[in-house]
């Protein structure tokens, strides 16, 4: 029989259409923040060719947001568990805001890096706190439904951004960052929308700590491990992409637009991700996600035409709009409500350290077979990983559970 949960457990009050509007445009600013400029690396490389190691550091102004987001996600979590999601929310998009800006400006490379890593705190904090407060707002089959729809967002914003992002290279390759001071409007409704609520009363028997998992730890990596890997591979298309496609003749405008092609193609993946979830395991998703990622990525590495790599990018960018808010909703079935905040800031951290490791892991590819042929091997590699995850899961199963009915709340530990 199930347990219903007491009143006093009950959140207080259900989010207003405006705070999940603030969250959701809070998404789009997030996986695109890096990108943005991607379509004007190559007038970048240019312009500053004097200077020494122009070209790997021209790919780190790309890659430093990641690792700054990747630093910084852990204390992140912190803040949103201490002091409130609110607080690192609104904090987090005037950064945004004052550091993204702020690379217009930028006399130098190093200068232009720092402004970069600050973006990057920014972005840890806007993304650990968008997805400890949608955690926090709902359950069951209504939090796989927002968080769906949150990578949705965050997908659609590189739709929206990446091509302006490109139009705007081809006039000059800094007025792109002037894009990013849309944070700031999104900051003020967030003032206004939001305020930090406990969900639930100390001392009720959902504010206890959850009986420990087996493996509950092991299990938690292993997430961190995917998303790592995962996104170490996707962000070949901004690091990579330009110059594979300038081999094509294409311009600034067409790889702004490409590269969004991933990105619409990922809203998809991650719209169907709720229907998906209702029938799949996790493993499963996650096994259909990376198995599409390294198929688009051998649609890319074998293309003669830039429709062929258009094609690729959209496989591609299906798979990770699976995988992401599955290995979401994974660790926020694992964490316990006091430590979601942390829980999910590690998820940040392995996102976007495979984004900074990205150009360093594929650039040894690169220099010894070539550009194509490296999104051609990581593709061999993803979906023989793919393959051979799904005949170990099959070779392990049990017998299929039942489906349990959920509450629209969580359930009362016995």
């Amino acid at each position: 029989m199930t347990a219903t949960t007491p009143p006093s457990a009950r959140s207080p009050r259900s989010p207003s259409r405006l705070a999940r509007g603030v969250i959701l445009a809070a998404s789009t600013l997030t996986l695109m923040a890096a990108a943005i400029i991607a379509p004007g690396l190559p007038a970048m490389r240019e312009e500053f060719a004097g200077s020494p190691g122009a070209d790997l550091l021209v790919r780190f102004v790309l890659t430093i947001t990641s690792l700054a987001i990747a630093l910084s996600a852990p204390a992140s979590g912190l803040v949103a568990d201490r002091l409130g999601r609110r607080t690192l929310l609104v904090s987090s998009l005037v950064l945004y805001a004052f550091s993204g800006t702020g690379g217009f400006f930028a006399g130098d490379l190093y200068t232009l890096l720092g402004t970069r890593a600050l973006l990057g705190v920014a972005v840890g904090g806007i993304m650990t706190a968008v997805s400890a407060t949608l955690t926090d707002w709902f359950d069951g089959p209504r939090r796989a439904s927002f968080l769906g729809l949150q990578q949705a967002f965050a997908s659609l914003g590189g739709v929206v951004f990446l091509p302006l992002g490109g139009l705007l290279a081809t006039v000059d390759w800094r007025a792109p960052f002037w894009l990013y001071a849309v944070s700031a409007a999104v900051a003020v409704f967030a003032v206004v929308a939001l305020r930090d609520e406990p969900r639930l009363e100390h001392g009720t028997a959902l504010d206890q700590p959850r009986p420990s998992q087996p493996g509950g730890m092991r299990r938690i990596a292993g997430v961190y491990v995917v998303a790592l890997a995962a996104t170490l591979v996707f962000y070949m298309a901004p690091t990579q992409l330009p110059f594979l496609l300038g081999d094509f003749g294409s311009g600034p405008t067409v790889v702004g637009a490409v590269i969004a092609g991933s990105t619409l193609s990922g809203t998809a993946g991650a719209l169907a991700f709720p229907a998906l979830r209702r029938r799949w395991s996790t493993t499963s998703i996650t096994t259909l996600g990376v198995g599409l990622l390294g198929a688009g990525w051998l649609l890319v590495g074998t293309a003669d035409t830039v429709e062929q790599v258009l094609a690729g990018m959209l496989v591609g960018g299906v798979g990770v709009g699976l995988v992401v808010p599955n290995l979401n909703l994974r660790l926020s079935e694992l964490a316990r409500p006091a430590q979601r905040g942390r829980v999910l800031s590690g998820l940040v951290t392995g996102i976007f350290l495979g984004q900074f490791l990205s150009p360093l892991a594929v650039q040894p590819l690169v220099r010894t077979t070539s550009l194509a042929d490296a999104f051609t091997w990581t593709g061999i590699a993803l979906t023989v990983g793919a393959a051979l995850i799904a005949v170990v899961a099959l070779a392990t199963a049990g017998p299929t559970p039942p489906p349990r009915k959920q509450n629209s709340r969580e359930e009362v530990p016995r």
